[in-house]
């Protein structure tokens, strides 16, 4: 699994196991429309940056409702893309929250700048806005928040603090697929967000893949140049030749034609694997619900606005964290721990000298919260075997 994210052990006999994520049922039904795609692929010897890209960015515009979407090979070079297109450099600082995917932080430094931390909301568990503000200095040029797990930030508390220091809002929007605020996807709010296609996130890939997704055209045009080897103006139909002038420094992001063939493919259940996932989840609460031990569920903030939630993760919050993990691995059943340490203590930060305490509310969320399996393959019945062995966890005294 992505970033420092701890995936348990199992020690149970194979037929026994719940692993925190499997694709394989799902994907069976699904090969009889992928493979006509591949084949295409294979017969136009087309592998990279082809029209099954074009094809697979038209279809998440229509379904996103984004002016523009441009395919890049993952969710980091995404963002990374998406800071430098909206004229984040060198010399800048971007106010990023404490606890998330190390990208969010690390797509600020490929893009030359500074990332600097704020705490973060202990629902949500995204950048708090008060937080973000009291960060913000002169050389500040754009807020970053992440939405994670099930719902978006606050994007209404966010834009003004945005607006009040004239600020850039970029969205690292990579697990919010399906999100939306106010009826706008989650990464169209602000200046542009990004999707990732990593194959355990709701849309996923047999590897990696990712996007950019905006309203703005010119954002759009130099993040297109960008994944292109700094090209303004190529389409897919281009191959970088060696005589190609490049009007900027840029990357080789293109997405692989075989992976847009399976994005397109699962396109079409992107809206029946969503339903699931909420299905999955309320079976969880309803199991969970007053269970010793397990402080918090998954808490969707009430907002000014109509928001509209999506269950990537189902993150609990509990005592005990780590012997439950074990506890859990040695009956099978694979868990994540969704962070295990807040990115200012991330060993590549240690340079900017953040220490224990600065973040209690990030530190907090890295001390007690896992995330259980949930995904369109899971049986019901793996929830109810997940949730009877926490509840034995919890009753039985087992830490």
């Amino acid at each position: 699994m992505e970033q420092a994210a701890t995936v348990s052990g199992f020690l149970a006999p194979q037929g026994a196991r719940v692993p925190f994520f499997s694709q394989a049922a799902g994907f069976t039904e699904l090969w009889p429309r992928v493979e006509p795609l591949l084949r295409e692929v294979v017969d136009r010897g087309k592998f990279s940056h082809g029209p099954l890209v074009a094809a697979l960015e038209r279809a998440l515009a229509s379904w996103t409702g984004a002016r523009h979407v441009i395919g890049v090979n993952s969710g980091t070079d995404a963002l990374a893309i998406l800071l430098r297109a909206t004229g984040v450099g060198p010399g800048a600082e971007v106010v990023v929250p404490a606890f998330s995917f190390f990208a969010t932080a690390s797509a600020v430094v490929h893009a030359g700048a500074r990332p600097v931390f704020a705490d973060v909301d202990p629902l949500s568990h995204a950048l708090d806005p008060d937080a973000a503000a009291a960060a913000v200095t002169r050389r500040t040029r754009a807020l970053l928040p992440a939405h994670l797990f099930c719902q978006t930030a606050d994007l209404g508390a966010l834009t003004e603090v945005a607006e009040r220091y004239a600020l850039t809002l970029v969205e690292d929007s990579a697990e919010a697929i399906g999100m939306r605020w106010d009826g706008v996807h989650a990464g169209l709010v602000g200046a542009g967000g990004v999707l990732s296609f990593f194959p355990t996130k709701t849309l996923g890939a047999l590897g990696d893949a990712g996007a950019v997704i905006t309203d703005d055209d010119r954002v759009a045009e130099t993040a297109a140049a960008l994944r292109h080897h700094g090209r303004f103006g190529a389409t897919v139909d281009d191959f970088p030749a060696i005589s190609t002038e490049s009007a900027v420094p840029g990357l080789n992001s293109k997405m692989d034609d075989i992976q847009a063939a399976v994005l397109l493919a699962k396109l079409g259940t992107l809206d029946t694997a969503i339903t699931r996932r909420a299905r999955l989840a309320l079976r969880y609460t309803e199991r969970l619900v007053g269970c010793p031990g397990v402080r918090r569920l998954p808490t969707l903030v009430r907002r000014d606005v109509d928001t509209t939630p999506v269950f990537y993760v189902y993150l609990v919050e509990v005592d005990h964290r780590d012997s439950l993990v074990r506890y859990l691995a040695a009956h099978g059943v694979e868990t994540e721990v969704y962070y295990p340490r807040p990115l200012p203590l991330q060993p590549a930060f240690a340079h900017l000298g953040h220490r224990r305490g600065e973040f209690p509310r990030a530190e907090k969320a890295c001390a007690c919260a896992v995330a259980l399996p949930l995904y369109p393959d899971l049986a019901d019945d793996d929830v109810d075997r997940v949730c009877e062995l926490v509840r034995a966890f919890y009753g039985g005294g087992g830490a």
